[in-house]
């Protein structure tokens, strides 16, 4: 399956439920997406509150077009059942599951966002965060060739694979990057979008565009981020950039052309270009297409 074009998801920001003054922001931000967080960001005793302040927040949403995630908590906790009970009638767009470690954890949820009459619009996202989701991440990805899975997304969990192999994390992510690429490779596999890992110190924004530059590199579609200050690089790492457009409009007006209408292979700029080269332009131009239709009537 190859991977189509989806709406755009280059930077995705990390909003605690419990942070009123947060939320009452996200209007003037231009991330292309927004988790809510019940998980990590939200200490036990605040739980249940914030699944409830969550829940008056989401009914006061206003119409955007960015996409709005709730994380809630693993279905294994004494919090996740009722999590995923209570987003299956919220005004959202997916839900991101954590610490996923089979494609059965996928299926059980969307089983249960099937009995809540949850729309189908309402998508499953997954963390990929635990050494048994980087063992089963091909068998989790496959799902997303199934449209009842409900499977759109996965996102790197880098902290947690981290903390549950023990290795070392450096600057240039140089011992991760073995189990980022078959993470990218799985999602292609199963036509879905891929998001980075955060990068923690939101205050070196160097590093962090660097970090996103490299993401782009390896086949990521966007990064969570952590701060605002970090939406800026990731929409522009993540964006197509001004010479991939030209080249891309370039293979697309040649192949346009009467006399290319029933060619396989050309020559353009003293290059061959295939038929699959078409392909990849197409995308880059409808992904340009839609990151301009989204950031049109918002920032």
């Amino acid at each position: 399956m190859s991977h189509s074009v989806s709406r755009p998801r280059r930077s995705v920001l990390y909003v605690p439920a419990t942070n009123e003054k947060a939320l009452a922001k996200l209007a003037s931000l231009a991330c292309d997406a927004v988790i809510l967080d019940l998980e990590d960001a939200v200490l036990p005793q605040e739980k249940v509150a914030a699944r409830q302040r969550l829940g008056q927040f989401l009914t006061q949403r206003p119409a955007s077009k960015r996409e709005y995630i709730v994380r809630i908590n693993a279905l294994s906790s004494e919090w996740g059942a009722d999590d995923l009970a209570a987003a299956s009638a919220w005004n959202v767009d997916g839900v991101l599951l954590p610490k996923v470690a089979t494609p059965r954890d996928i299926l059980e949820a969307g089983d249960v966002l099937d009995d809540n009459d949850a729309p189908d619009e309402m998508k499953l996202w997954a963390m990929v965060e635990t050494p048994r989701a980087l063992i089963n991440i091909g068998a989790i990805a496959e799902l997303g060739r199934d449209p009842a899975s409900r499977l759109a997304c996965l996102v790197a969990g880098t902290n947690d694979i981290v903390k549950e192999t023990g290795v070392l994390m450096t600057p240039d992510r140089r011992y991760l990057m073995p189990w980022l690429m078959q993470m990218v490779l799985a999602a292609r596999a199963g036509g879905l979008d891929m998001l980075d890992g955060v990068s923690n110190d939101f205050r070196d924004l160097d590093a962090f565009v660097s970090d996103c530059a490299e993401a782009s590199a390896m086949g990521f579609d966007g990064k969570t981020v952590i701060h605002p200050a970090q939406i800026e690089g990731a929409n522009a790492a993540f964006s197509p950039s001004v010479e991939a457009l030209a080249e891309a409009r370039a293979v697309a007006d040649a192949f346009a052309l009467p006399e290319n209408a029933s060619r396989g292979v050309i020559s353009l700029g003293g290059k061959m270009v295939e038929r699959l080269h078409l392909v990849q332009a197409e995308k880059v131009l409808a992904r340009a297409a839609m990151i301009a239709e989204m950031t049109g009537d918002e920032k």
